[in-house]
């Protein structure tokens, strides 16, 4: 019995030590704890008519799973350029700060690490590229706000595919010469697409139906398209709630990203973010939230399929790099609404324009018109019940509306109506689903693995563990 089991572990082992992760991919939600995921999943089986269950998004079907701590060097509560820097680097920093030490010094990424060892690299996002957390993989600057400079970082990186809403800022100046991003990466470079048509054009031949990738594209960085008015947004891509047919979505981006590393480089590494979690956190807005939630997973099935395509030599990493709003499943008795939440036909940002065009074109809008936004946009009194209370406290914050008296709520990211907020709040209290913030919380966050080296991630872990968790993958002794 002894000789057998000594055999087995002769013929196994070399497997396991050998193995190495060719290919990795590694999903940030930004803003994604525990419950983020969790009311996701409930939410769709509460859709289905199964109150008390939840159907799984993909990441939670992966074998191996724990949780991460993200506070940063310098506060219990850490931000996203701290954290995106310990995700990119192992290494705390302080808030506010990207790709760079407590002391100053400049902090080395897991994709630079790959760059120079001959990878590809591609770094993505639903929001700017040159954001806290796509940056933390590429720059090195003491505010996360030089958003300039920042842009110039990546211009100058050599990264292969980078895709997301555009640059914040692409006109600067730099040793006081005027300066275009857009026009500093094709020097550099790359040919910069607008939208998924474009860069399907320019990462493939012309021909239709044709699947030859075009040689002469070195490096690749794929931006939304222009509006109708040609202006080109570079902060963020549509909420899916908001999605219109056309734009842009991380699948697409992912889609793109692996058409073009595959077909380059015998080794890449991407890092995808769903960015647009967070921010909807930020607005307290849970259907929102959910709909990100969704919407990442959906792009991390392509990454799945590639792994059932090369189960040997993928690992795929989904994490989070902090979680927002302090999000909490119940809020009164023991029973959630989560069904009720299908109600919300946009995002409170978009409900918060409309309450503003509302007022803008007309000076005096009547209460019903108020509430037929509330109708038609969140549900409220056709389908979700609205006490005589609530629509008191509803018709109080009309009325200072009308006074030019309404106190809008001010989120990181957005300054939202007065009215929306209270509409979306209120869906949500009747959803049981309670908040604690408008801002970042210290709460773990988790973390999921499948692939090469993913048993490594089971088990509780510091955000600073995770890089080094890849690499052992990557190079496995």
């Amino acid at each position: 019995m002894k000789r057998f089991i000594l055999l087995c572990t002769l013929y196994i082992t070399p497997l396991y030590l050998f193995a190495q992760a060719k290919y990795v991919f590694y999903f940030i939600g930004d803003g994604m704890g525990a419950n983020q995921v969790l009311v996701s999943e409930m939410y769709r089986s509460a859709l289905r008519g199964e109150p008390l269950g939840r159907t799984q998004t993909l990441m939670t079907t992966f074998p191996y799973s724990g949780q991460a701590a993200t506070f940063s060097k310098t506060n219990g509560i850490t931000d996203s350029a701290a954290a995106g820097t310990c995700l990119a680097t192992g290494s705390k920093t302080g808030n506010g700060v990207l790709g760079l030490n407590a002391d100053g010094d400049t902090l080395t990424t897991i994709a630079e690490q790959l760059k120079a060892q001959g990878w590809g690299i591609g770094i993505m996002t639903t929001v700017a590229i040159d954001h806290a957390t796509p940056a933390a993989f590429y720059a090195n600057v003491a505010k996360r706000s030089d958003y300039y400079e920042i842009g110039r970082q990546l211009c100058n990186s050599g990264f292969d595919f980078f895709g997301g809403a555009g640059f914040h800022y692409p006109e600067g100046k730099h040793d006081n010469e005027p300066v275009n991003l857009y026009r500093l990466a094709e020097q550099n470079g790359y040919t910069v697409a607008h939208g998924y048509q474009e860069a399907v054009r320019a990462v493939l031949d012309d021909e239709p139906q044709s699947t030859k990738p075009q040689p002469d594209i070195d490096k690749l960085i794929l931006v939304q398209s222009t509006d109708d008015q040609g202006a080109k947004h570079g902060d963020n891509l549509p909420y899916a709630i908001d999605r219109k047919e056309g734009d842009l979505t991380l699948a697409q981006i992912v889609e793109t990203a692996l058409l073009f590393l595959n077909d380059r480089h015998e080794r890449f590494f991407m890092m995808v973010e769903g960015g647009m979690i967070d921010y909807a956190c930020h607005s307290d807005d849970a259907a929102t939230a959910i709909g990100e939630t969704w919407d990442m997973d959906e792009a991390m099935r392509l990454a799945y399929d590639f792994y059932l395509a090369h189960p040997d030599e993928t690992l795929i990493v989904a994490t989070a790099d902090h979680e927002t709003g302090g999000l909490a499943l119940g809020n009164s008795d023991y029973t959630l609404q989560l069904d009720l939440l299908r109600y919300q036909r946009c995002s409170a940002w978009i409900l918060s324009d409309k309450f503003t065009r509302l007022f803008d074109e007309h000076s005096k809008p009547s209460w019903e018109a108020v509430k037929t936004l509330y109708r038609d946009n969140l549900g409220l009194w056709d389908n979700v019940k609205v006490t005589k209370d609530e629509e008191t406290e509803l018709k109080d914050l009309y009325k200072k509306a009308l006074a030019h008296k309404g106190k809008d709520t001010k989120t990181m990211y957005k300054t939202i109506n007065s009215l929306s907020n209270a509409g979306v709040q209120l869906l949500n209290k009747k959803a049981k689903v309670g908040w604690t913030s408008w801002a970042h919380t210290a709460s773990a966050v988790p973390v999921f693995a499948i692939g090469v080296g993913a048993e490594r991630f089971s088990g509780w872990h510091d955000n600073t563990e995770i890089v080094p968790l890849i690499l052992q993958a990557i190079d496995q002794q």
